[in-house]
């Protein structure tokens, strides 16, 4: 993977070379790196937040998309381990961002790197499976509705059918690698978990959120907010304050 490819893969909004800690934080389905960039400004010389731009969106819109979740996963820990220093590194994924993240953190540990915390917003457990629902194989109509009906896009990007099409193929694609997505067991992290849940989301439920605690032989804690799904933009300054508290713990006691 050359310099370039990694640059598109990595985004720092908030560059921070001295900050103690690299925070890695990977998007929902559809989502994009900018979705980051409050918590990057929010978290500026506590963390350097790098952000993850998937292929299909914003400047990388004429790259095709990777449907495949762990093929996703293998280009991403390719990048994060071209740009790693020696500064503990942590990672947060909210939705698909936290499957994402969870196998990004795996392969990095597998090849010696240590991970400081990973942070599991707004996904129940690896393990844990639900029915599929084939939300990839919907109209668009049907598409626009799911997404609505989440809260997470803005409703007048879901009312602008120039916009629809050129973000559509992206959150298809994105769902595509979730609802394919096939847990592969493996030994637990060895990095302490912290899982984040709003507490009307309609995609994973406590119990499906405290299983996380399954996924490593290190600390677990479970957070639970007020909100639905994409509860983290509402309360961002919570999220913000948990993560500078947990990073600042883990730098104190020694990444991994």
């Amino acid at each position: 993977m050359s310099p370039n490819t990694t640059q598109r893969w990595l985004r720092r909004f908030h560059p921070c070379p001295d900050a103690p800690v690299q925070l890695l934080c990977l998007p929902h389905a559809g989502g994009s790196a900018s979705f980051y960039f409050p918590f990057s400004r929010a978290l500026s010389g506590s963390a350097e937040v790098v952000c993850v731009q998937y292929p299909g969106r914003q400047e990388r819109h004429d790259e095709p998309g990777i449907t495949e979740l762990h093929t996703l996963a293998d280009r991403i820990t390719e990048a994060v381990a071209e740009g790693a220093d020696d500064r503990p590194l942590a990672l947060f994924g909210h939705s698909m961002g936290a499957m994402l993240a969870f196998e990004v953190a795996g392969r990095l540990e597998d090849a010696g790197t240590t991970v400081a915390t990973l942070f599991a917003s707004g996904r129940r457990a690896p393990s844990r499976r639900r029915p599929p629902r084939n939300v990839h194989g919907f109209t668009d109509e049907q598409l626009v509705a799911e997404l609505a009906a989440l809260d997470g896009t803005d409703a007048e990007l879901l009312s602008d059918p120039d916009v629809l099409r050129l973000i559509l193929p992206a959150i298809r694609g994105d769902y595509e690698a979730v609802e394919t997505y096939r847990y592969r067991p493996r030994p637990p992290l060895r990095c302490p978990v912290v899982a984040l849940v709003g507490d009307r989301d309609p995609r994973v439920d406590l119990d499906e959120a405290a299983a996380w605690a399954d996924h490593t032989a290190r600390s677990f804690a479970l957070q639970v907010f007020s909100g639905g799904h994409f509860y983290l933009s509402a309360q961002q300054a919570a999220v913000v304050g948990l993560m500078r508290r947990h990073l600042t713990a883990s730098t104190l006691l020694g990444a991994g």
